[in-house]
């Protein structure tokens, strides 16, 4: 069996916490910051938890997060 490779963009993206919890970066924050708002740049900058429907599929690009 070869071994487990690691997505490494997946890897820069998203990291566990010490709960199991995924987290990631919010979009939105590159460009066209104008025309929103003080509030709305706030949130966006926050980092935000990754939906229960998507865990499964970044644990399966990043295999090691999932062994700690």
């Amino acid at each position: 069996m070869p071994k487990m490779k690691t997505n490494r963009s997946a890897a820069k993206r998203f990291k566990l916490t010490g709960s199991g919890k995924i987290i990631r970066r919010s979009s939105g924050m590159r460009h066209i910051l104008t025309k929103k708002s003080a509030k709305r740049k706030r949130r966006l900058g926050q980092d935000a938890v990754v939906d229960a429907t998507c865990e499964k599929a970044v644990l399966r690009m990043v295999p090691k997060a999932s062994m700690k």
